[in-house]
């Protein structure tokens, strides 16, 4: 009998030990169930321009395979007097709705996943996000576009999760027209110096996800 409360009393760690490893897995489960989800990207800018007022608080659109960012100030003269609305959202462009995935071969382990986005609501499609290798652009493609660029991996702040890019938060926008705001990425962290002319405006911004609202039906991942 006392042998068996020893061999109890010994186990008890190790018992102990699994349940916790087990709770640690499901809660870490739980918590990268968000990384399958849509969701939209904010738009935060800290630049102290006056410009940054345009876009703070903006969002990003795919149009023509590429991203921009919504202007926020209804004065800015962005295309078809574009604010961020969601009706003018889509007569501009889409709304970027993405989530997480894996991107085939690919062999980033922990750091990351490849992102994907829809293009269109109907039908339904999505094309891969990635980097152009030589401009910089943050652009959307297929498998076949996304062949010698930079795709990944993608991945997000633990804290506010913040969307970052093959390990950091490298996001400019790069005014390519009066309010019109490109999404770049400054792989070389220069200020993209070798890729813009020096006279064109260019400020960091951060993305943050914003999980898109579950409607009544809608399954729950």
């Amino acid at each position: 009998m006392v042998l068996g409360i020893l061999t109890s009393i010994a186990a008890c760690p190790a018992i102990i030990g699994t349940t916790e490893a087990v709770r640690s897995g499901q809660k870490q489960n739980a918590r990268e169930k968000h990384r399958s989800r849509k969701a939209n990207l904010s738009v935060s800018c800290s630049d102290p321009s006056r410009k940054a007022r345009d876009i703070h608080g903006g969002t990003v659109v795919l149009r023509d395979n590429k991203l921009y960012v919504t202007t926020v100030n209804p004065k800015s003269k962005f295309p078809e007097d574009f604010t961020n609305n969601a009706d003018r959202i889509k007569q501009w462009g889409h709304l970027f709705a993405g989530y997480f995935f894996p991107y085939p071969e690919s062999k980033w382990g922990r750091r990351g996943e490849g992102y994907v986005s829809t293009i269109a609501d109907d039908p339904p499609q999505l094309n891969w996000i990635y980097v152009d290798k030589d401009t910089y652009e943050v652009k959307y493609g297929l498998r076949k576009d996304t062949e010698g660029h930079i795709v990944g991996p993608w991945n997000v702040t633990p804290i506010d999760r913040r969307l970052t890019f093959d390990g950091w938060e490298g996001f400019t926008v790069v005014e390519e027209g009066e309010g019109v705001w490109a999404l770049y990425f400054d792989v070389d962290d220069d200020g993209l110096e070798e890729k813009i002319p020096a006279d064109q405006r260019i400020m960091e911004v951060e993305l943050s996800r914003k999980e898109i609202r579950m409607m009544k039906g809608d399954p729950i991942m």
